[in-house]
């Protein structure tokens, strides 16, 4: 059988893409596929074959893997080049989605196209289906304008009337949800906990749908997405175990539940979970390459390894974590996505300063020169070293040059919700705080470091957190170190809401209610700082490694 290329010349979110015709022949493409635990939505088709592909695409756009979910629904089509579904399947595959917003016009122009082959096909399809490509059709113009905003208004308001006809199919409701949370990325929630002007009604479709069809996984991962950044995460619990095992290999997905273990302190979970899901994805690299958007999917599941395992006091899998996740992303695809992949390159010296490794950090070399951010961290992890080794003079130097490198990060480059230059605000309060604490000057110390955690604390929403380690950390433990027990206590009682069962605060608030002679509290927070940190392969006995005594 001849593969049939619908869209030969089209690029992957900015990536070369490869095609299907152009990935592996047609007649090779055997069963042993990714594990998608039977995942399967009824479309019309009289081929099993293109109704295997589509249930396949569907499933793999579900689990965020949208390049091999439009190949999927090219297989499809070769199986029924009448399939209106299927294409719909290739525009909604190229379409935006919320991690991935900004399409470019030459992309919306080719899942304009899709659509509307999508339509010239639908004479025989299900009034549902039907319903579902015309709501999707506008969500695309030809010619592409500049703001794709009105666009996907009006794709969500048409779905919204999809859904008040179908408010039972959870296609269709994910489909709805998911057009509401576009509108508003990322931002279902502010900081404060209040909703969004969507959120509440994002909320309301989602939990119907789980309640009528509980395992179908796109529910439960939007669901995820929805209330991780909301005041009641653990809400979304029972969703993120039931994703842990719907499609066993789709490495996003296992992946997801993460996000609500790492709010609830599960900081062990977080580690296995991200351990399982990059074993997983390691059949992606082999059959999909590196040079794509997944890749990001893949690393982020290398960083929430080196996130939880910094909490959980595991150094030796943090570190292999941050330098394994240095060696997925190819030069080539470094080079053309510096905005979006530099800020992940220098993992490791979190690592470092968490562990207080600070000879290590002096021995690690300079990153390239178009990587402003990674020269950044480098800057600021060897002024920590310097200031905490009483190496002052150098710890200056050290400073003056992340002040200058900061200056060269551009305004472009973020790390997923966090612009570069935002982050690099907490180091440099980090280390006027910390270098001012070595002076002797505390008072200013103390101003810089609670600077550090205001801005910590104002950074957008992300998982994991932008800034590695809470700044609240060296706070407390230089507050104790100074004596300052009840402050200190505050610190560490604010950073455990955010930030729950983690050894690290819990070892620095037992210590201050033993100093204030509470005892039967600081037994109870003992005990938790216990149970917290038997996964640890060093000793907590602090907060931070800054703190020298």
């Amino acid at each position: 059988m001849k593969a049939v290329v619908l869209l030969s010349a089209m690029t992957c979110f900015g990536f070369p893409c490869i095609t299907v015709a152009q990935a592996v022949p047609a007649d090779s493409i055997k069963d042993g596929y990714y594990d998608l635990g039977g995942f399967h939505y009824k479309v019309s088709t009289d081929s099993a074959d293109a109704q295997k592909w589509f249930d396949r695409g569907l499933a793999l756009c579900i689990a965020f893997n949208h390049e091999e979910g439009a190949r999927c629904f090219e297989r499809a089509i070769e199986y029924d080049p009448a399939m209106a579904m299927a294409y719909w399947g290739m525009a909604y595959a190229w379409g935006p989605n919320i991690n991935n917003t900004e399409i470019e016009p030459h992309q919306i122009a080719e899942a304009n196209l899709a659509i509307r082959l999508a339509q010239l096909h639908s004479t025989d399809s299900t009034p549902l289906e039907k319903a579902i490509i015309t709501a999707s059709a506008s969500r695309y113009a030809a010619p592409v304008p500049e703001d794709y905003e009105p666009l996907n208004r009006a794709y969500s308001n048409a779905m919204r009337d999809v859904y008040a006809n179908h408010t039972d199919d959870p296609l269709v409701a994910s489909l709805f949800a998911e057009s509401l949370m576009i509108l508003r990325p990322w931002k279902q929630w502010d900081a404060d906990g209040t909703p969004a002007p969507e959120t509440p009604e994002i909320v309301n479709v989602l939990e119907k749908a789980l309640e009528t069809t509980p395992n179908f996984a796109a529910v439960n991962h939007l669901y995820i997405h929805t209330m991780e950044a909301s005041p009641t995460p653990q809400k979304a619990l029972d969703a993120a175990n039931r994703l842990r095992n719907l499609m066993p290999g789709a490495g996003h997905l296992v992946h997801m539940p993460s996000h609500i273990d790492v709010l609830l302190g599960n900081y062990e979970s977080v580690v296995q979970t991200n351990l399982r899901a990059i074993e997983i994805d390691k059949a992606v690299l082999e059959r999909q390459g590196s040079m794509n958007f997944y890749t990001f999917y893949r690393i982020h599941n290398y960083h929430f390894v080196v996130y939880g395992a910094m909490f959980q006091g595991q150094s030796k899998i943090a570190m292999k974590a941050a330098e394994d996740l240095v060696a997925q992303v190819p030069d080539q695809l470094l080079r053309t996505q510096t905005d979006f992949l530099d800020a992940f390159m220098p993992m490791k010296f979190h690592v470092l300063i968490r562990f207080g490794r600070w000879e290590d950090i002096l021995t690690e070399p300079e990153p390239a020169d178009y990587l402003p951010m990674s020269r950044s961290v480098r800057h600021y992890a060897r002024a920590l070293a310097y200031a905490a080794t009483d190496r002052i003079d150098d710890a200056e130097v050290e400073q003056a040059l992340l002040s200058d490198t900061r200056a060269q990060v551009p305004e472009t480059s973020v790390l997923f919700n966090n612009r570069s230059r935002d982050i690099l605000e907490v180091a440099e309060a980090m280390v006027a705080g910390e270098i001012a604490y070595r002076k002797g000057n505390f008072d200013e110390a103390f101003r810089q470091l609670r600077n550090a955690v205001k801005l910590d604390d104002a950074m957008n929403y992300d998982e994991p957190w932008g800034w590695m380690q809470p700044a609240r950390h060296a706070l407390g433990a230089l507050l104790i170190e100074q004596r300052h027990y009840e402050q200190a206590e505050q610190v560490f009682r604010a950073d455990l809401k955010k930030h729950p069962r983690n050894p690290w605060s819990l070892n620095g608030l037992a210590e201050c209610l033993m100093e204030l002679e509470r005892n039967d509290e600081a037994t109870t927070i003992r005990n938790q700082f216990l149970s917290a940190a038997k996964q640890a392969d060093v000793t907590i006995d602090r907060s931070c490694f800054c703190r020298l005594e």
